[in-house]
């Protein structure tokens, strides 16, 4: 069974919430909070509650946008504590879904909120909150480094699914946005193309294109063409730019592939 707080400065909406927690029959208890220090006041004596005992809190329901703190620096302070609380942000904006599971959320609910969406919000927390957690490992197992077994958060239709990085073949860039192929198929994040290049630069995706960031070992073939360079990637075939030409092929033989 699962002990709540949720987290919200718009009265209806936290009102809202609690109904919906409350009416799921996994939450023993369903409380509110409508500022952030009031949310971490509760959070402080609930971890020095007996354990099980009604005062514990297991998940936090995070409103991001509050005045004063924001749900993402309450969330950053709770990292500190030895053993926080589960995090799921409930919020109107996309934009911040990168910041949340960088910050080990368990989930990211946009609003308005769904009853069948929060139901598996709800699922997620039980099934995590009997495992014994560390502070240094991950609320969802996978979710973030460990190396090796990074996921993005991708969000279809309301429900929020996870990507293995490494199950990327490449990047392509459409505006504010970047979409990440798989051999599966494709997924819309908002998110940059040079913050992903950034990002993954460690995990092997070189910038090939202004439009196109490739994971080198899935790169099948490199061809060169009356001055004009392409890779295949699967099959897809993907220009090379001439400013990024000679230093993928120089990649290419440093690090061959398999």
């Amino acid at each position: 069974m699962v002990r709540v707080l949720a987290v919200d400065d718009e009265k209806p909406a936290l009102e809202e919430l609690l109904y919906l927690l409350r009416s799921d029959s996994r939450i023993t208890s369903a409380e509110g909070a409508t500022d952030a220090a009031d949310a971490l006041r509760r959070i402080s004596r609930a971890l020095d509650a007996p354990p099980g005992g009604d005062g514990g809190i297991d998940v936090v329901f995070l409103d991001i946008h509050m005045a004063g703190l924001t749900g993402l620096d309450v969330a950053r302070l709770l990292a500190r504590f030895a053993q926080p609380p589960l995090i799921v942000f409930v919020t109107a904006h996309e934009g911040f879904a990168v910041q949340a599971f960088d910050l080990k959320a368990v989930d990211y609910v946009l609003k308005p909120v769904r009853r069948e969406r929060l139901a598996e919000a709800v699922r997620r927390v039980r099934d995590l909150a009997g495992a014994p957690r560390t502070p240094e490992s991950p609320a969802v197992t996978g979710a973030h480094p460990a190396a090796g077994s990074e996921q993005v958060s991708v969000e279809l239709g309301g429900v929020t699914r996870f990507v293995p990085i490494d199950d990327i073949a490449y990047v392509e860039a459409q505006g504010d946005y970047a979409r990440l192929h798989t051999e599966s198929g494709s997924h819309l994040v908002r998110i940059p193309l040079s913050t992903l290049e950034e990002r993954w630069a460690a995990r092997g995706f070189v910038r090939i294109h202004r439009s196109h960031l490739v994971a080198l070992g899935r790169i099948d073939e490199l061809r060169l063409d009356a001055g004009a360079t392409t890779v295949r990637v699967g099959t897809a075939e993907l220009a090379v730019s001439r400013r990024h030409a000679r230093q993928l092929r120089e990649l290419l033989m440093r690090h061959p592939r398999g």
